[in-house]
């Protein structure tokens, strides 16, 4: 694969396609030699869009696909029909080693469903999550799973601890990241059926930092570095943070704008309220990881900006450089040995 870190980018997908995809890519290989990125889309249109800027043309290459699968698209259905799309084409660069990894802003459904049926599970991972990172005043937080897996098992659960463990000392740096369960009080005997379920067999699994509960409130505090749940609450609290942030960043910009007083107080702090607000944009930590793999599968909000999509590119550097697929099949692998050895 020579020297580069190849990544296929679904030109074609998300709300500001292909502009600010182009755009985020070609920032990406500005900012760092060692990637190569595989533009898929519209042939023309990527030409079109990519004459006014300045790269290395040994670092991108284009791929031609005729067809776009829309949000809206039944993902299964999409997957199977629309051999020819962006979406699917670019996964399959991921399938075949060409790519180390794939980026896309496109449907999520069928990014999570070509995950799993075109680039394939790690032998022993039982369900790949969507792990994105979200804001804490320490740093960052890994919220594990945000949308791929709404009626998951307590033995699930225990594989996004590992999985999600794994990345943050790895990709992040966090050494012996604790990891919690997201639960509706602290004490054990709290939850519902899975959380009463997973909660002893993430007390007694040996290779993660386990902490016990966390409940939503505490999770922007910075109490965990992995927060553990199954799908539809992963997603409700990723949706509820990133509605907050807003709200407060919309009323704290009115507040401002009230009087002459607090309009002269805005630009005194001005400098420092934009920094401090920079801790909390979502866009700077790139998309989220389908951890289990067998290649990188990185999506990336359908808004997504040249920002995010530059971000997502260079985390795919990280995480390939760290080995963090080789360390979670390392894992997973040794967890089947003593599950063997028990029986």
């Amino acid at each position: 694969m020579g020297e580069y870190i190849n990544v296929a980018v679904d030109a074609m997908g998300g709300d500001n396609a292909p502009k600010e995809i182009i755009k985020g890519a070609v920032d990406a290989i500005n900012e760092n030699q060692r990637v190569k990125v595989y533009l898929v889309g519209k042939e023309d249109v990527m030409k079109a869009e990519l004459a006014g800027y300045t790269y290395d043309t040994k670092q991108l290459e284009l791929v031609h696909a005729e067809e776009i699968i829309e949000t809206a698209e039944p993902p299964v259905m999409a997957i199977r029909k629309k051999k020819d799309s962006s979406l699917v084409k670019a996964l399959n660069l991921v399938k075949d080693g060409t790519c180390d990894a794939y980026v896309s802003a496109g449907s999520t459904g069928a990014t999570l469903v070509g995950g799993q049926v075109i680039v394939g599970r790690i032998k022993g991972v039982e369900r790949p999550p969507l792990a994105p990172l979200i804001p804490t005043e320490n740093g960052c937080a890994l919220l594990v799973d945000c949308g791929a897996n709404v009626d998951a098992r307590p033995s699930h659960l225990v594989q996004f601890a590992k999985m999600g463990s794994i990345y943050m000392e790895n990709v992040m740096g966090i050494k012996n990241p604790k990891v919690a369960i997201v639960n509706n009080g602290a004490e054990e005997e709290k939850g519902n059926a899975l959380v009463k379920e997973t909660f002893p067999l993430l007390k007694n699994c040996p290779d993660i930092n386990f902490i016990g509960s966390i409940e939503a409130r505490d999770i922007p505090a910075g109490m965990a570095d992995v927060v553990v749940c199954e799908a539809f609450v992963g997603n409700v609290i990723l949706k509820m943070y990133e509605g907050v942030g807003l709200s407060l960043i919309k009323k704290v910009k009115e507040g401002m704008m009230t009087s002459l007083r607090s309009k002269i107080g805005a630009l005194l702090v001005k400098p420092a309220l934009k920094q401090t607000l920079k801790a909390f944009d979502l866009e700077q930590y790139g998309g989220a990881p389908m951890l289990g793999l067998n290649g990188l599968v990185v999506k990336t909000h359908g808004s997504s900006k040249a920002n995010e999509i530059k971000n997502s590119i260079l985390q795919c550097v990280t995480f390939k450089e760290q080995k963090i697929n080789e360390k979670i099949r390392e894992k997973i692998t040794e967890q089947d040995k003593l599950s063997t050895e028990e029986q």
